[in-house]
């Protein structure tokens, strides 16, 4: 679905970056921009900065960035077309009705049948487990203590013994077995034909954060494999951008989450009066669950399973959390292994205390480290001491590294370790290089290798930022170089976009970004928008203007003769005269004056 572009600029236009982002950020006013920590990566000085001016926002530490609606899309993890619905009710602009091509009505409509499948499918469990032959199911549940207003609140039910009684049910309410297998609810094989994904199981419905039924996990009853059986992904779930009891949880009181392994666990934590409880869904936390918590908690208590694969999943937490913005706390459930036996065995009172004891994730890792070296010899002190001093490299902020080592040194110093010793060993194996650290892998699940600013892509996103903030450049800039000069393809369709703005009489990069939805994108053009080069006079302006020039137009040749056809003798002809007019103008270069003023 796509609105025009005169309907995405008017919503834009009448929703101020500043206004809008005041919202989740305080800013403060420095010249001619507002600076404020940003809320995309964990800071103590503030590099986000949001440019009234060019209707955008761009973080010089982490790269963010963008227009007003790529700050909605990034911070409430919205699609474009939730972001404009969103904004154009804040600025009272009502959407017009607008055609479905044939292919996304079919997409809506599907997506709307499986939400209304996966509805009936949680009515017709809870329903069974009324039932007479939900009896065993109902005495598991109350046996592990839930209370009928828990159960009705999280509207646990039950899977029969039959494997195809909710594929009748549902076949009857006239649903083709093609949607029915989309749903994620069913099996099909050649023999048994299509059949219930999920029987003789305790059901626990997965609710979106708006209280929409999205998913299964089935929890048999007895010995039984696998214990837990969960819903596939699906076109409506997502295990890595869903958490169970978010639903409730984003409403409490309480500022911070408590994070946790399972279903039962968090009910009976909400059961106890901890409503801010929530688990993942059978999958390992992921930066799309951080980035879902970031919208709702700044901090997060880890309450994972004390045993040895409960640590591990706490120190895979730990990172991703950080890297979101989100600090984290960690919690010792010992002597019991999870949350319910905890809750049991001792009470609610003595489980808010525990949770007040919570450590920090940053001595946690350190404590988890100890328990790997001999600390009775020297060797193992040493190796000990090596591993702190490359977690503490990991800590760009030397304030909170300073910090860190006195808490290192205060717990530990009965080694004979002081806080020279442990910065001397951070600095020392600072100028070895980057530890080996594992590093937060980026959404595709492959390394992360950024590669190094050449000055080629450097020069051209100069010029773009300069066409940006001193568009009393362009006729001098026009004399040399066009779009077509600009080898990098993105920076090529953007100094388009500019050129043709410069035309028309308005040279404005806010509107200019309608025009990237994908968020991944509209960060990186936002990037060219603000490249930086300190000069300090006139002189190293006219420097660095020429020296952008020249490269451009350098780069530009090098492409055209890389991708000349030797039959063509008109195009070796301009070749050469393209050559010898960029020696001529290398020459000239005093010539290239500019003024920024």
């Amino acid at each position: 679905m796509r609105y025009s572009d005169d309907i995405i600029e008017e919503v834009r236009m009448k929703n101020d970056i500043v206004d809008v982002i005041s919202q989740y950020v305080k800013l403060t006013r420095r010249g001619s921009s507002y600076f404020g920590l940003c809320p995309f990566h964990n800071e103590k000085t503030p590099s986000f900065s949001v440019t009234p001016s060019k209707q955008m926002y761009y973080c010089f530490g982490c790269g963010a960035g963008g227009n007003v609606y790529n700050f909605i899309m990034e911070y409430e993890n919205y699609s474009f077309g939730e972001a404009l619905s969103h904004l154009a009710d804040r600025a009272g602009v009502e959407l017009p009705k607008i055609e479905y091509s044939r292919e996304a009505r079919e997409k809506a409509e599907q997506r709307a049948n499986l939400l209304e499948i996966n509805k009936l499918a949680a009515q017709y469990f809870y329903y069974q487990l009324r039932r007479e032959g939900g009896k065993t199911a109902y005495g598991y549940l109350t046996g592990r203590g839930l209370s009928e207003e828990t159960i009705r609140k999280f509207g646990l039910g039950y899977s029969d013994k039959y494997s195809d009684d909710l594929y009748k049910y549902l076949k009857g309410k006239g649903y083709s077995d093609e949607l029915l297998r989309e749903s994620g609810l069913f099996n099909v094989d050649e023999r048994r034909g299509m059949y219930d994904k999920f029987w003789n199981r305790v059901i626990f419905p997965i609710m979106d954060v708006n209280n929409r039924v999205i998913g299964f996990g089935g929890r048999v009853m007895g010995d039984g494999k696998p214990k837990y059986l969960n819903s596939p992904e699906t076109k409506i779930f997502d295990k890595s951008r869903n958490l169970y009891g978010l639903n409730v949880a984003r409403t409490t009181r309480k500022n911070y989450l408590i994070l946790c392994e399972g279903y039962m666990d968090v009910i009976a934590m909400h059961q106890a009066g901890f409503t801010n409880a929530v688990a993942s869904l059978g999958t390992a936390l992921t930066s799309g669950h951080a980035s879902l918590v970031k919208r709702y908690t700044k901090e997060v208590l880890l309450l994972y399973d004390s045993d040895g694969a409960g640590i591990r999943a706490a120190l895979r937490a730990i990172p991703i959390l950080r890297e979101a913005g989100v600090t984290s706390r960690v919690v010792s459930l010992k002597p019991w292994k999870d949350p319910d036996e905890f809750i049991k065995n001792e009470g609610a009172e003595a489980f808010e205390e525990r949770l007040a004891r919570a450590m920090d994730s940053f001595m946690f890792r350190v404590h988890i480290a100890e328990q790997e070296f001999a600390m009775d010899a020297p060797q193992g002190q040493n190796q000990f001491f090596e591993r702190c001093a490359g977690m503490l490299l990991e800590l760009s902020d030397e304030l909170e590294r300073n910090l860190y080592i006195e808490a290192i040194v205060k717990e530990y110093g009965r080694y004979g370790v002081g806080t020279e010793d442990i910065r001397k060993r951070v600095n020392t194996l600072a100028l070895k290089g980057t530890p080996a650290e594992k590093r937060i892998q980026p959404k595709s699940g492959t390394p992360e290798t950024k590669k190094k600013e050449s000055a080629a892509d450097k020069a051209q996103k100069l010029m773009l930022t300069w066409l940006v903030n001193y568009p009393g450049i362009f006729e001098q800039v026009e004399k040399y170089i066009s779009p077509s000069d600009f080898v990098v393809p993105l920076y090529k369709e953007v100094a388009q976009m500019l050129f043709e703005q410069h035309k028309e009489g308005e040279t404005n990069p806010g509107k200019l970004l309608n025009a990237f939805t994908d968020s991944e994108e509209q960060r990186e053009v936002a990037s060219l928008f603000n490249a930086t080069i300190h000069l300090e006079n006139e002189g190293e302006q006219q420097r660095a203007f020429s020296d952008a020039l020249l490269r451009i137009k350098e780069e530009s040749l090098k492409e055209k003769n890389r991708t000349w056809d030797p039959s063509d003798m008109a195009g070796l002809q301009e070749l050469i005269k393209a050559k010898k007019e960029l020696e001529d103008l290398g020459r000239k270069r005093q010539q290239l004056h500019i003024s920024f003023n």
